[in-house]
């Protein structure tokens, strides 16, 4: 028996041999598969996925994700045992930790290592329910032939990460999947409902997280005149005072309560410090750390204090001009890959080739990037501006704000705005006015000689 439809079949197969293909392939796919073969170098012949590592650390927060989503499975694993499917829960690497259901899809699934402590993530075992979920935002299916290894080709799946609500990450992870025959119209949807559950409930933690930093954030505000900020553990500004707000182009000193209403300072890597502190004060309440950080008015000390409630790290407050604790080292032995002669676009349903000369600018939507192209605009196959910035930076894209990637060899205008902040026109025949923030400026007037 097979639910592998031929025109995919034979899509998947062109692709796999270096060919592109056209058409009959829903984007989502072939921006997968691109990603199997370009990016991961997957075997096409895989027919059962590798082994996960023995050892996974869990923090407590995410123990309890998974112990809820263990629940939802347990109790939906019922239902499919009297409709011949199963539901897997994995961590947020795409380990399988358990699995529900019809005993002999079971057995089937353990043949392919569908089964606990095997990885399912896409770079080691292809588009799947659960890899690619890891890879985008909501449910994800994956029918027959659409699986970029042929072993998985008699497999329908449907999957969905649950994703922590501050810093983007996924915690955890529920996949459906049927041998022989496709799923359900109403799988998506229950996969959707059981995720925005649990995030919901991990929002309303977030909130009080919130406020917690807020009042920690007051109770230190009063003991310095310099500017003071209170961040998140994604490194997002919850609150600052007004000097702080000046500093980092903050729309002021109002906090940011919710999630979604906080902000990205404007400070060149606070992210990547709050991320090194974050490791370093987990569980370290006394903990203290520093770094030098480039501001709009040029490299700036900052002092780093975590806030723990009840044993859990959520947030930092964050002072500027003062450099106490352990200091962060950048580290300085990346080496850059060698840089692709390509990026990859997502039109209809077709995968667009382009030449980064094609390309203007990449304007970010959350985690979703769209290319202003010669051939219009088209959204990039791979996720968050900062791994489109890494394709392109060595082929003459400058990061000019939190939200745009330039072709500096395009800029053809400048202007100023009202305020005094700098504007580039990349196609003077286009209403386009591409922001400058205040940080990088100085960087721009310098690449462009003006």
């Amino acid at each position: 028996m097979t639910i592998s439809a031929e025109p995919v079949a034979r899509a998947r197969e062109d692709f796999a041999a270096g060919r592109d293909v056209a058409a009959g392939v829903r984007p989502e796919i072939l921006a997968s598969w691109s990603r199997c073969r370009d990016r991961y170098d997957v075997d096409p012949a895989l027919r059962i996925a590798p082994a996960a590592p023995e050892h996974a650390d869990h923090c407590l927060e995410q123990e309890v994700v998974l112990a809820e989503l263990g629940g939802l499975a347990a109790i939906a694993g019922q239902e499919m045992e009297s409709s011949g499917g199963l539901i897997a829960v994995a961590d947020g690497s795409g380990r399988v930790l358990a699995s529900y259901g019809d005993p002999e899809a079971q057995r089937r699934a353990e043949a392919s290592n569908l089964a606990p402590r095997a990885t399912w993530a896409e770079d080691t075992t292809g588009t799947n329910g659960l890899g690619t979920a890891l890879e985008t935002t909501g449910a994800v299916t994956v029918t027959g032939a659409e699986h970029w290894c042929e072993g998985f080709h008699d497999w329908a799946c449907a999957g969905i990460a649950v994703r922590d609500v501050v810093t983007g990450a996924p915690i955890g992870m529920l996949d459906i999947s049927r041998w022989g025959e496709p799923l359900s119209d109403r799988t998506t949807g229950w996969l959707e409902r059981a995720a925005r559950g649990v995030e919901a409930e991990l929002h309303q933690r977030a909130v009080a997280d919130g406020r917690r930093l807020v009042a920690a954030f007051a109770e230190q505000q009063p003991r310095t005149r310099n500017p003071l900020l209170g961040v998140d553990v994604g490194g997002r500004a919850v609150i600052g005072n007004d000097a702080a707000a000046d500093l980092l182009g903050l729309p002021g000193s109002t906090p940011m309560i919710a999630p979604g209403d906080r902000r990205e300072p404007d400070a060149a890597e606070l992210s990547t410090v709050v991320a090194w502190a974050a490791g370093r004060a987990s569980g370290a309440p006394d903990w203290t750390g520093s770094a030098l950080l480039t501001t709009p008015s040029g490299e700036r000390p900052i002092t780093l204090r975590p806030l723990h409630v009840e044993d859990r790290l959520v947030g930092f407050t964050c002072e500027f001009g003062v450099a106490d604790g352990e200091p962060h080292t950048p580290r300085g032995d990346h080496v850059p890959s060698p840089a692709p002669d390509r990026i990859i676009g997502l039109r209809n349903e077709r995968l667009v080739v382009l030449m980064p000369a094609e390309v203007r600018y990449a304007e970010a939507d959350r985690n979703t990037v769209w290319l202003s192209t010669d051939r219009g605009r088209i959204q990039a196959a791979m996720r968050g501006l900062d791994h489109v910035d890494e394709v392109l930076t060595p082929h003459g894209f400058c990061r000019v704000h939190r939200r745009f990637l330039v072709n500096m060899r395009r800029v053809a205008e400048l202007e100023r705005g009202g305020r005094g902040e700098l504007l580039l026109i990349t196609d003077p025949r286009a209403p386009e006015f591409i922001p400058v923030a205040r940080r990088h400026v100085a960087q721009v007037r310098r690449i462009l000689g003006v």
